[in-house]
């Protein structure tokens, strides 16, 4: 049996010489303020959120961060590819952020329509996109009524269109009785609008009379519905904001409608709600109901005196 040649199994032994030159010792000093700086504008970068401002953000603070890279890099002639590396993400970022600063700038509106998007669309989510085919639809013009113009009349004027106060009161009267007011960033004709389907038409059932100079924007009914078929999400944005306009509206009659007894009527609760006492007394539902419903129906009584 032949001996073993430790010889040949000494680990310990050193590598063959490699062609790439080995770090032999840590610097003594740190990098420059330009590379941290660089550093900390790329951190604040990635933190970017959401939709055109936050995009215009990220890529804003890329750019300066690769920017700064790009000057590190410059300075140290043994970093050629970093600094072109760095030179070529800072092209890319600076491009991205003046074709979102020129998209931004085409997504302008006028004062009226920043306004109603601020108030109206922008807690929503509604993004700019959106908002400018919102707009679009409308033909970007905005109608005025003078003081005491009337802007539909009962059972005459046909629903035909959609319409949104930007400034101003309307004054809202059926039989020439006086109803509620209209004010600015409400619907005039929501539940004439929620009220009906695309291919059935009807007159409005109040008259809309300008109480003092008004401004308003509005969509044409045809147009919108086609608006609706090409962007399902705008058809269900206007389908929420439709809708809790006629909440508001109906919680502003229920604070204000009285029975000749004097008794408020709540839209929101049952018709039985608001009869007297004593007639509910004399129903027969009620004589059977146990003694802890006729509590509770005390109560509700109670609440609608």
């Amino acid at each position: 049996m032949e001996p073993l040649d430790f010889g040949s199994l000494n680990f310990t032994s050193e590598p063959a010489g490699s062609g790439f030159p080995l770090c032999e010792q840590w610097r003594d000093g740190s990098e420059g303020s330009v590379f941290h700086l660089s550093n900390i504008l790329l951190f604040l970068g990635l933190m970017g959120g959401s939709g055109f401002y936050g995009v215009l953000y990220m890529f804003t603070f890329l750019t300066l961060g690769f920017f700064c890279c790009t000057l590190w890099a410059w300075s140290d002639p043994c970093t050629t590819d970093s600094f072109l590396w760095s030179l070529a993400l800072f092209g890319v970022c600076l491009g991205q952020a003046l074709l979102i600063s020129y998209r931004l700038r085409r997504l302008s509106f006028d004062k009226d329509f920043q306004e109603l998007y601020n108030l109206k669309f922008k807690k929503l989510g509604v993004s700019l996109t959106y908002f400018k085919k919102i707009v679009a639809s409308s033909d970007g013009s905005v109608c005025t009524l003078e003081k005491g113009q009337v802007f539909a009349v009962e059972g005459k004027t046909p629903i035909d269109k959609l319409s949104l106060l930007l400034s101003g009161r309307i004054r809202v009267t059926v039989n020439g009785e006086f109803l509620h007011y209209i004010y600015p960033f409400q619907f005039l004709d929501s539940p004439e609008w929620d009220s009906l389907r695309p291919s059935e038409e009807a007159a409005f059932q109040v008259t809309l009379q300008a109480d003092e100079p008004c401004r308003y924007v509005a969509w044409r009914r045809k147009k919108l519905y086609l608006l609706f078929a090409k962007h399902r999400y705008i058809a269900r944005i206007f389908a929420l904001v439709v809708r809790n306009d006629i909440s508001e509206k109906l919680y502003s009659l229920s604070e204000k409608a009285c029975d000749g007894a004097g008794h408020r009527y709540d839209l929101r609760l049952p018709t039985f709600c608001h009869m007297p006492w004593t007639e509910i007394e004399k129903t027969d539902g009620l004589r059977q109901i146990p003694a802890q419903g006729e509590r509770s129906a005390v109560l509700v009584s109670s609440v609608c005196q």
